[in-house]
């Protein structure tokens, strides 16, 4: 399980925002995040906010979530009635969104659409497993307004798969991304992770060379990180599996890079890469600072400089909005300070880059050596921007540190 959330200030039982977020409604592009915390298992090495029905046991049913999210859009549309844009992304995480019926989804990005409206282009993207959709499934959530779809498929060779403790079978991740494009899904991510130990080179060649032969419009790929608390961690504590090596997932990373660059997908965040036009705009929005509202168990949100999250148990969410009460535990001002090394530190991941501009006289001292170590490009070349190299990309943490306050 994750660690704690972070620790802050009350939230009204109304779920009332102070005019400093309320006042940046109107000038701000608008996202929801729904979160469902349902797994039919739980993988080792995942520390998300996951339950599986044993560890629910009888406090709450998945049955209800979608009246309990309703609630909660409902409730957000009390909080930020005056001004709110129409929505321009919504994405259901998890978890795995489709345990849950079909309809159930429906309802919820349903009640987001009517109680705020939708942007002409919207993104409404689901997560799935590979085994937790059908054809039935699939059509019901094209025809229920989904654009786009992002399967967790991680990898295709089997004993990756039964490293990370998967549940489906390798062909089942290419039947199932067939099966969204045979019910109309033209905008699709897979999930990659590399450096798993007992992964080969090989072994990711073989998983990238199937992922771009699906023809899929976007691809994200992540190096495995042992989380405290998971299965993984206990397994590598007591010798039991090696750790991750940090120089075969740097080599790893750059292979993923290579082929997926050659395949003509470009990067446009450290982890993402897409087709021209397919990036993700959701994932987008919190990186460039925009406004999201979370809904559901532990959902984070953002309005204005305003951060709150959520009760992370399932029972503890319901429970509050089934009492008229913001489901939310805590909340946060985000200081003048602290949302410049934010957008510093966010920014600089995306291609888009940084604005040099918005760096203080320190900061602009280093882009020359930054530049003469190869960590970025030429903001002379890339419209005064800051933007990364290959290189660079691998020691993001490095070109940050030299570019905060």
């Amino acid at each position: 399980m994750a660690g704690p959330p972070p620790v802050g200030e009350p939230v009204p039982a109304s779920g009332e925002l102070p005019a400093s977020a309320l006042s940046s409604i109107p000038a701000q592009p608008l996202s929801f995040y729904l979160h469902v915390p349902y797994c039919s298992t739980r993988c080792g090495y995942c520390d998300f906010n996951t339950y599986t029905a044993d560890e629910l046991g009888e406090s709450v049913s998945r049955a209800t979530w979608a009246e309990s999210a309703v609630r909660e859009i409902e409730l957000a549309r009390q909080v930020i009635a005056a001004g709110a844009p129409p929505v321009q992304s919504v994405f259901i995480g998890g978890g795995t969104p489709t345990l849950l019926a079909s309809d159930d989804l429906a309802r919820a990005v349903h009640a987001v659409r009517d109680q705020f409206g939708f942007t002409a282009d919207v993104e409404i993207t689901t997560e799935a497993n590979p085994d937790s959709v059908s054809p039935e499934s699939l059509s019901a959530l094209r025809e229920a307004g989904f654009n786009r779809i992002s399967f967790g498929l991680q990898s295709t060779s089997e004993r990756v798969l039964t490293a990370l403790e998967r549940t489906h079978r390798p062909g089942r991740s290419a039947e199932a991304v067939r099966e969204a494009q045979a019910a109309g899904f033209d905008n699709i991510n897979v999930d990659l992770i590399f450096g798993t130990p007992g992964e080969s080179d090989e072994d990711l060649r073989r998983t990238l060379d199937d992922v771009i032969g699906l023809g899929v419009q976007h691809v994200s790929a992540y190096a495995l990180i042992v989380e405290e608390g998971t299965r993984l961690a206990r397994r590598i504590a007591r010798g039991e599996t090696p750790a991750p090596d940090d120089d075969v997932q740097a080599d790893r990373y750059e292979l993923v890079d290579a082929a997926l660059a050659g395949a003509g997908y470009q990067w446009y965040e450290v982890s993402n890469w897409a087709q021209g036009g397919r990036e993700c705009r959701h994932n987008l929005a919190y990186w460039e600072g925009h406004n999201w509202w979370g809904i559901g168990p532990g959902a984070h949100s953002h309005i204005g400089g305003t951060r709150w999250w959520n009760h992370r148990h399932p029972a503890a969410w319901t429970r509050a909005l089934a009492e008229s009460r913001s489901p939310a535990q805590a909340r946060e001002m985000v200081s003048a300070e602290d949302r410049i090394i934010e957008r510093i530190m966010l920014m600089t991941r995306i291609r888009s880059g940084l604005s040099v501009w918005e760096l203080d006289q320190p900061a602009l001292n280093q882009l020359s050596l930054l530049v003469e170590n190869g960590l970025i490009e030429d903001p002379r070349s890339h419209d005064d921007r800051v933007v990364l190299t290959l290189r660079g990309r691998l020691l993001a943490d490095v070109v940050v540190r030299a570019l905060l306050p």
